[in-house]
């Protein structure tokens, strides 16, 4: 080999190494032995209590008590990703949905940065991450689209978003029917291989593939969803089903609302169109009433198990909601 070929050979190493090392710094590595906790209180008449410190808190996992390693207030921003259902479903509301939508941009703090999804056919992110107004507005006003509805995979592309954000605090509000067009294929074909009589309790929501990568994600950072479900995909509303039709819808509505439970978030189901402004401001009001906690487990052992987790405020009188626990993966 003559000193030219060496020479390039050597060039060709040290530039992949350069590009190796370039990439990895552009990896957001979430240390998964740190959990994070959005939590909210509520005195007994359900009224957000936003005055707390870290010392009224106590926080346990399967009994044990963990100790608290980092704290922040209600005040401390938010990163929010808002995702629109501009699928074919959403067609003749629209304006509703973007009226509605900017009064919840309009209730957050000016200090929470939004970024602004649609999905239908594929999923589409209008705006990153900001706190200037007038952008989020205009991204709103502007979210269209028709076709199917990528539900599932515009949360795992939100969470992928979300975990650029570095350790700021993190949700997902998400308007939806909640009939992913993928899923509703598979439930379908499920479903068709059994007898009538046995198809209202054929499908089990919670053990379903996509949603548990979902929800790993999510525990990952210690992301909050919010689902905000149209009545479009609520199965009491719809016409003459077939059981078929019941289940998956039913099934849809299920996964929704695991999705919110195991998040520390709530599901609001929109029975009426004109709720739907109100339910939004609800939604920033929650935000606006979480602490967020984090803790580093005395049990490091990454088996796969499930953990409760379970956070009491000392005074007896108010009431803590946060995410029942995670799987230590």
């Amino acid at each position: 080999m003559n000193f030219q070929k060496i020479f390039l050979l050597f060039l060709y190493v040290l530039i992949s190494i350069h590009i190796i090392a370039a990439q990895e710094e552009d990896v957001i590595k979430v240390d998964s032995s740190i959990v994070r906790l959005n939590v909210g209180v509520v005195d007994n008449r359900g009224q957000p209590i936003t005055n707390l410190n870290k010392a009224d808190f106590t926080l346990y996992e399967d009994g044990v008590k963990q100790e608290i390693t980092s704290f922040q207030p209600t005040v401390a921003p938010f990163s929010v990703v808002l995702i629109l259902d501009m699928s074919g479903s959403t067609l003749g509301f629209r304006e509703v949905i973007r009226m509605s939508a900017i009064r919840f941009i309009d209730a957050l703090s000016p200090e929470d940065r939004v970024a602004v999804a649609e999905f239908y056919d594929k999923v589409n992110f209008l705006n990153d991450f900001t706190t200037k107004r007038q952008t989020i507005l205009n991204s709103i006003n502007t979210a269209n689209g028709r076709g199917k509805t990528q539900l599932y995979k515009s949360l795992t592309t939100a969470l992928e978003k979300l975990s650029k954000e570095g350790r700021r605090r993190k949700a997902i509000i998400v308007l939806t029917d909640g009939v992913d067009s993928d899923l509703r294929d598979t439930d379908r074909s499920f479903l068709g291989k059994f007898a009538e009589k046995d198809v209202p309790n054929a499908l089990q929501p919670e053990t379903n593939d996509v949603l548990i990568r979902v929800l790993n994600k999510s525990d990952l950072q210690g992301v909050t969803v919010y689902p905000l479900a149209l009545p479009t995909g609520d199965p009491a509303k719809l016409a003459d089903p077939t059981p078929i039709q019941t289940a998956m819808f039913s099934a849809s509505r299920a996964r929704l609302k695991i999705l919110a439970d195991r998040t520390g978030g709530t599901l609001h189901s929109i029975n009426r169109l004109e709720e739907m402004g109100r339910l939004y401001a609800a939604v920033a009001a929650d935000l606006r009433a979480l602490y967020t906690v984090e803790y580093q487990p005395a049990n490091t052992k990454r088996d796969g198990k499930w953990r409760a987790v379970k956070i009491e405020v000392n005074n007896p009188e108010l009431i803590s909601k946060t995410r029942p626990g995670y799987f230590a993966k």
